[in-house]
């Protein structure tokens, strides 16, 4: 089978598409035909080595399909750890979820990853909840049009949350406001945390969605209400996230790990959570938002795209 290697570590010229044997299912994995890939921050930080429990080079690339299962013939989409972006792959059986009947490949291989993470940031920010009277909660989406950030949109619009969302031009920010978004900053053009202070009059959010790294995690505890919180789930600066905990003090705020790596073990809980995403998709809320499709033989490209910040929505690579 064809399968794109990151053959050793560095950037998208690591890339290599090889011919491979196919895949033995392990007990509780089923082989599936993958038809599309997801691209994600994930995969290029594995290419460069920086991603928490990867096997060293030579490995296949990508966590994130769409196909047909072998055992039955149905579509499908699944999250591995990796091994994705291959003519075969072998996933675990309760990471396989079936694909809504109108949703090309290329949308079902765009799900997973996007819209668990989203779920469960707004899960570990206790905003799945109605809200008890008072204000509207808050809650401040960096990358917001990127595949996670429309995720979390689309999902904040069904919750009711009132949403800020950071952008690198006016072109996307409009994009996103299509899809719900009520308050789009430019960081290009404006700082975001004073533009939080401007915006709710000095209050703050009530949840910051953070994937920058660096000095953005202490940023974000800045931009924060009392009793508010940064979800962490991403570091796409490459820098070492940075927090001065005294900073927490004053607000009562807190910070918040969220690594789908560690939930996707998680049976009871990621049933809980297909459960309603399940539940919205049947309902017509969800649409996975692709900004490029790219054949599996220019996934160095796509990997540029995506680590220059070029996409709107998600990068998703055609493997058949």
């Amino acid at each position: 089978m064809k399968a794109i290697v990151v053959t050793s570590l560095g950037g998208p010229e690591v890339l290599q598409i090889r011919e491979l044997p196919e895949p033995s299912p392990a007990g509780g994995q089923e082989i599936v035909g993958v038809e599309a890939g997801g691209l994600n921050f994930a995969d290029i930080l594995t290419a460069k080595g920086g991603y928490p429990g990867t096997p060293k080079p030579p490995l296949i690339a990508g966590r994130e399909f769409s196909g047909i299962r072998q055992s039955d013939g149905r579509r499908v989409m699944g999250y591995v750890q990796w091994g994705a972006f291959a003519e075969q792959v072998a996933a675990r059986s309760e990471l396989l979820w079936p694909v809504p009947g109108e949703w090309s490949a290329e949308e079902a291989a765009a799900f997973p990853v996007n819209y668990f993470t989203a779920y469960f940031a707004y899960w570990k920010a206790g905003l799945l909840e109605p809200s008890k009277g008072g204000r509207r909660r808050r809650v401040l989406i960096h990358a917001v049009a990127g595949g996670v950030g429309t995720a979390a949109v689309e999902i904040g619009k069904l919750l009711g949350v009132e949403m800020y969302g950071t952008s690198s031009s006016e072109e996307k920010l409009s994009r996103v406001r299509e899809l719900g978004l009520e308050h789009g900053i430019n960081y290009k053009q404006q700082d975001y945390e004073q533009a939080i202070q401007e915006l709710t009059q000095g209050e703050g959010v009530d949840a910051v969605f953070e994937m920058l790294g660096g000095g953005h995690v202490e940023k974000g505890v800045r931009c924060l209400a009392d009793f508010g919180c940064v979800i962490v789930y991403g570091s796409a600066t490459g820098e070492k996230p940075e927090l001065n905990t005294r900073l927490l003090y004053a607000k009562a705020a807190s910070v918040h790990g969220l690594w789908l790596t560690y939930l996707s073990a998680n049976r009871e809980l990621m049933g809980q959570a297909w459960s309603q995403l399940s539940c919205w998709i049947a309902q017509g809320h969800l649409h996975p938002v692709i900004g490029r499709k790219l054949p599996m033989e220019q996934a160095a490209e796509a990997y540029r795209c995506l680590a220059e910040g070029r996409n709107f929505g998600k990068v998703v690579l055609e493997i058949r």
